[in-house]
């Protein structure tokens, strides 16, 4: 079967779980890649391939009740629409100057942010053209002093990147708390949780920063386990960070509600001070216990499933009550860690993220 060469550009998406306005699909010889490297869905391949092995022009073909070269996939639990990319024909030669001036200087945008890139910790593991297509994925913006970047309440919609300037987190009475400058990164722990934005973050003076949107941010996790791993710890020593002033009301137990202090955060608290005790919780979800021996997991019980797949489980209950009981067992404090807690941890967040695909 013959395939011919075309453009195609997304014009629309609605929960489309791989794909943004304006990525584009791109058929050369046998060859279907998409913008940015993004994974290819089957769905949209397929339906690509359907209209690219058509002999009508892109223009008069008429997929799924639209017409002209307007086409719809739609096989999942999100929706797209595209469009054939037709090249424009400049009529002059300098509006084709113009175009080629244009191009330029988009590449030239996406160089300078691979070069930012390329001198930050985060992103050093990456290749010169592996931080290109990353940097193609990002959005420049500047912010003035003062301004709100991120509201504590608001859903967390982006990873921010500072390349210059600083922010500042600052509390409810607008107290400054902590600070970021360039290299930082801020708004991954809404993105891999699902949590809302727990700080308000303003500019603390003029400064550029880059953005990435949720769905790319999955893209890059996957495409890049390096990033995965950063971003992962980064997140367990922020929500350590975030807890140590918590971490000693668990001196000789406490109990409340789940929605309060969820099982990641309880679990990272009596990891810090290396608590031994056993952790029991009440959820309208489902029920569980995990017993730690010195900050460390050595028993996990959820139902009828037991060790990690247990406390997988355990990191989803979110309604209910939860008692943490200072003391174990002679018996128990013999028993093996079911794993190292950071990397136990580590799995239960992919596991959180995971079940929101």
């Amino acid at each position: 079967m013959q395939f011919r060469d075309a453009v195609f550009i997304v014009t629309e998406e609605n929960r489309c779980p791989l794909y943004n306005a304006g990525d584009e699909i791109v058929i050369e010889g046998l060859s279907l890649t998409f913008s940015g490297n993004k994974s290819t869905c089957l769905i949209l391949a397929k339906d690509v391939i359907e209209i690219t092995s058509e002999e009508v022009a892109f223009e008069k073909l008429n997929i799924g009740g639209t017409s002209k070269n307007r086409f719809e996939c739609g096989g999942c639990v999100g929706i797209i629409r595209f469009e054939y990319k037709k090249d424009k024909e400049y009529a002059t030669l300098q509006m084709k100057l113009l175009a080629a001036a244009q191009r330029k200087t988009k590449i030239h945008a996406v160089a300078q942010f691979a070069d930012l890139l390329r001198a930050m910790d985060t992103f050093s593991a990456l290749t010169d053209d592996d931080l290109l297509d990353l940097a193609a994925l990002l959005t420049l913006k500047e912010y003035d002093y003062g301004f709100p970047i991120v509201q504590k309440g608001e859903p967390g919609e982006n990873l921010y990147i500072i390349l210059t300037g600083e922010v500042e987190v600052v509390n409810d009475e607008g107290v400054a708390l902590n600070d970021m400058g360039p290299g930082d990164v801020f708004g991954e722990m809404s993105l891999l949780t699902g949590e809302k934005v727990s700080a308000t973050i303003m500019a603390s003076g003029p400064c550029q920063i880059a953005t990435m949107n949720q769905k790319n941010f999955r893209h890059i996790l996957q495409r890049f386990p390096a990033l995965q791993v950063f971003f992962y710890k980064l997140m367990v020593r922020r929500i350590t960070d975030l807890n140590i002033k918590r971490a000693e009301e668990l001196g000789s137990g406490m109990s409340g509600h789940i929605a309060d202090m969820p099982p990641i955060d309880l679990c990272q608290m009596i990891n810090y001070i290396q608590k031994s005790g056993t952790l029991t919780f009440e959820g309208e979800e489902m029920d569980g216990i995990i017993k730690f021996y010195e900050g460390e997991i050595i028993e996990a019980i959820c139902g009828n499933t037991t060790g990690k797949d247990a406390f997988f489980k355990i990191l989803t209950v979110k309604r209910g009550r939860f008692s943490f009981v200072q003391g174990i067992s002679a018996r128990d404090a013999k028993k093996e860690i079911i794993g190292g807690f950071m990397a136990i941890m580590m799995e239960g967040m992919k596991y959180l993220d995971d079940l929101k695909k």
